[in-house]
């Protein structure tokens, strides 16, 4: 099988992982990486692949199958139009982009064109994930009522040295809190409306660096959510779940909770407690570790891009799913700088 062309259109962070797994993958073909950065060039030279400096070189000297895009929030709406032109299905970063009604247009705009979009919401592919949601969905919990997620750690001062990373469009909620919230979505259902405030009393950025949640469901259930990225603490995805090796993994802490009428889970242990006999505050509990078999959910990504460019399957993650969660995103900010109960909607 002839491996599926793919190109990676911004060279930092996320976007070094995403080419490191493409080149990594026998089904793929890493075939440029696009970025006007001198250390673009050294990541292309690492992984053997082309360097281009903008996405239309690229496309005149090295057209691919389909592209990731992972440049700032800012530039996904221009960068993405720029790939449905160009006919070429794309994965694009969460957030899809740095306003629902840009997300919306990039949606409309491969929607009508009929070329697959992809929203970078990795998370959903993570085999413990899918564990999780089989055990919501099973009925183990019976019925759901609560959860909590905590995203608490502590982002260096260096981190900041990127202009962007202080400006509006970034912060917490936005770019990292996003992962989360579409995990809450596949796992309890559609969020009708939330509460929030928000601080920034340690740097003054003109975006938040704390924030407190509440989510109300469409199907009842109630979701409390405690964001930061100025503690040092355990409780966040990055420190608890090792998806990612630059963070210290810690093994015996949680960051999601899920709470129902027949029992509660943890994520990422998958620890399920439950009463064995009658449900009741007096009576035993029982704690059950439900396994899984482990793989990093952005390999697997790139790999079902691959399958949904050779037309094998239908995008997990469609852009119209990164829409749906952008949307709540949204109203976060609204709801914290209004102090009203904003609806999704």
């Amino acid at each position: 099988m002839k491996p599926v062309r793919l190109a990676v259109i911004g060279a930092g962070l996320i976007g070094n992982r995403h080419a490191q797994h493409i080149a990594a993958e026998p089904s793929l073909e890493l075939t440029a990486i696009v970025d006007p950065s001198p250390s673009a060039t050294t990541l292309a030279s690492s992984l053997g692949t082309n360097w281009f400096p903008s996405f239309a070189e690229m496309l005149a000297r090295a057209r691919p199958d389909g592209v990731v895009i992972a440049t700032p929030n800012s530039l996904h709406l221009a960068n993405g139009l720029e790939a449905a032109a160009a006919g070429l299905p794309a994965i694009i970063e969460k957030p899809l982009a740095d306003s629902v009604a840009a997300a919306q247009q990039l949606v409309t705009t491969f929607e009508k064109a009929g070329i697959p979009l992809l929203a970078g919401h990795h998370r959903r592919y993570n085999p413990m994930i899918r564990k999780a949601k089989e055990i919501v969905e099973g009925g183990r919990l019976g019925r759901l009522l609560t959860l909590h997620g905590s995203f608490w750690l502590m982002k260096p001062d260096d981190y900041f040295d990127v202009a962007w990373r202080r400006e509006k469009g970034a912060g917490p909620v936005m770019m990292n809190l996003s992962h989360d919230v579409d995990l809450y979505r596949y796992l309890c259902g559609e969020i009708a409306s939330v509460q929030a405030q928000e601080s920034n009393i340690v740097r003054g950025n003109a975006v938040e660096e704390t924030a407190v949640i509440i989510l109300r469901f469409v199907n009842g259930a109630l979701g409390t959510v405690n964001v930061s990225d100025s503690v040092v603490a355990p409780w966040s995805w990055e420190m608890t779940t090792g998806e990612n090796p630059v963070y210290p993994q810690q093994q015996d802490q949680s960051c999601y909770q899920l709470g129902g009428t027949h029992g509660s889970l943890t994520v990422p242990q998958l620890e399920l407690w439950y009463n064995p006999g009658k449900r009741s505050w007096w009576e035993p509990l029982r704690r059950e570790r439900v396994p899984f078999v482990a793989e990093d959910p952005l390999r697997v990504q790139v790999r079902h891009f691959g399958e949904v460019i050779r037309g094998e399957a239908k995008p997990i993650v469609s852009g119209r799913e990164g829409l749906e969660t952008l949307k709540v995103i949204e109203a976060v900010k609204q709801a914290a700088s209004t102090g009203a109960v904003v609806t999704i909607g």
